[in-house]
């Protein structure tokens, strides 16, 4: 999992091919301490998936473009451009549901 900020953000995802999640967490999150296990010890089984972690209280602009109100929160990203945010129960398999189900429908507008 990549640490991004948002200087970078949006040119870093824009040169990303394939499926990339972006993780916005917490430190005091322990959800989001919870989640980041979860990914670095079961990740999805997606041969090119990239994860990106952005830390709200940090990245503040960022937190509010996405409208990010609870922590975690998780977006997917299609070859370099939004796709839909992801609401999935934190298990290894309702992760990977999620995104296939998400795979399935069509983009949505960016934040």
């Amino acid at each position: 999992m990549r640490s991004i900020e948002e200087f970078e953000f949006h040119h870093t995802l824009e040169a990303t091919p394939g499926l990339s999640i972006v993780f916005f967490t917490g430190v005091g999150c322990a959800s989001c301490r919870h989640w980041k296990r979860l990914f670095e010890t079961q990740p999805p089984d997606f041969p090119d998936l990239q994860l990106f972690e952005v830390d709200a209280e940090r990245s503040q602009a960022l937190t509010r473009e996405f409208d990010v109100f609870h922590l975690p929160a998780l977006f997917l990203y299609r070859d370099g451009q939004f796709h839909r945010p992801l609401q999935a129960e934190a298990s290894p398999q309702g992760l990977q549901r999620a995104i296939e189900l998400a795979l399935e429908l069509p983009s949505e507008e960016a934040p």
